[in-house]
């Protein structure tokens, strides 16, 4: 789910309220999209906005922290800086905070949450030897493949458009002096290329075992546009890994709301960013079609419980966004 909504120009406004728009990424209408043709720009301009609010979270003393991010704030761009230093006082963070969850109840807990669930995943599997690669469909500003040293020594490849890697690129190298050699940066046109094809053009042959992100993606796609990078996700060799977030079905259709009334008419009625979602129940049958067998299916109720309660701050919980990881058969 995506953040806060913070400087960047909408197409058919000035300027946008400060709104979370729960979704993450930056530019993921398609990952394998060629024939249908949807605008990517509004969901690409929201793709910073969960590092910002990451990058703000690092205020909070150590042990009241979710996640802890010494990168965030070093690789957002200078305006972005700016405004994380501005909202890391004390007063400012709380009025982030609560507006945040006036507008989308449970968002800051989601984003912390769902981050943090990512990042054990990802560095467990590598620790343990069970996964030889990562890519990242999707990356955004995502710093967890940069600043866990677990992770330094295995392939990466971080996919999105090209104008979102050539801002990320330019981060990265302005926090740490240059890209690591671990790290390879593919720009793809999510709209003209497949991205099985551009992965394999960067060398990225899907010999050998992956651990796949899929963070915040899905609710911007069809069902058609979802299934094709399921395709491709089919193919991946057995003992791979995925972690993917997806809305609720009843959610994106307006048959539950959730208490998100006015967030649901801003989104999904008015400006019509996401497409698609699935039901709870049909998580582990849809899997099993690609070849994927579901380990873990967690609301973020579960998700906070693990990883806010700990800090000691009372947050709600997201619940129309869930957390899926799964391994391939």
């Amino acid at each position: 789910m995506q953040a806060l909504v913070l400087v960047e120009q909408h197409p058919k406004q000035k300027r946008r309220q400060v709104t979370p728009s729960l979704g993450c990424r930056i530019g993921h209408d398609d990952m394998t999209q060629t024939q249908e043709k949807f605008d990517t720009k509004p969901a690409a301009q929201t793709g910073a906005d969960p590092t910002f609010m990451v990058a703000v979270e690092q205020s909070f003393p150590s042990e009241q922290r979710a996640i802890h991010d010494d990168l965030a704030l070093k690789i957002m761009p200078s305006l972005y800086q700016w405004m994380i230093k501005l909202f890391q006082k004390p007063a400012l963070r709380g009025w982030l905070i609560n507006i945040s969850e006036k507008q989308a109840a449970g968002i800051w807990s989601a984003m912390m949450c769902r981050k943090r669930y990512i990042d054990d995943k990802v560095v467990a599997a590598v620790s343990d030897g069970t996964v030889a690669f990562i890519v990242n469909l999707g990356a955004g500003f995502d710093t967890r493949l940069y600043r866990f040293p677990a992770l330094s020594a295995v392939p990466v490849w971080e996919v999105d458009q090209p104008g979102n890697i050539k801002t990320k690129e330019k981060g990265v190298k302005k926090a740490l002096g240059a890209i690591p050699a671990h790290v390879t940066l593919v720009p793809i046109n999510f709209m003209e290329q497949d991205v099985s094809d551009v992965l394999r053009a960067h060398g990225y042959a899907g010999d050998n075992k992956t651990f796949f992100i899929w963070e915040a993606v899905s609710q911007y796609l069809t069902e058609a546009a979802a299934r094709r990078t399921f395709e491709f996700l089919s193919q991946a060799p057995a003992g791979s890994q995925l972690a993917f977030t997806y809305v609720r079905k009843d959610f994106i259709e307006g048959k539950n709301l959730y208490g998100l009334e006015k967030f649901y008419k801003q989104t999904i009625v008015k400006n019509k960013l996401w497409l698609f979602g699935f039901e709870p129940e049909e998580v582990d049958n849809f899997l099993s079609e690609y070849g994927w067998r579901l380990v873990e299916h967690l609301g973020y109720d579960e998700l906070a419980e693990r990883y806010m309660k700990p800090t000691g701050r009372e947050l709600p919980s997201m619940m129309i966004e869930r957390m899926v990881y799964a391994t391939k058969m």
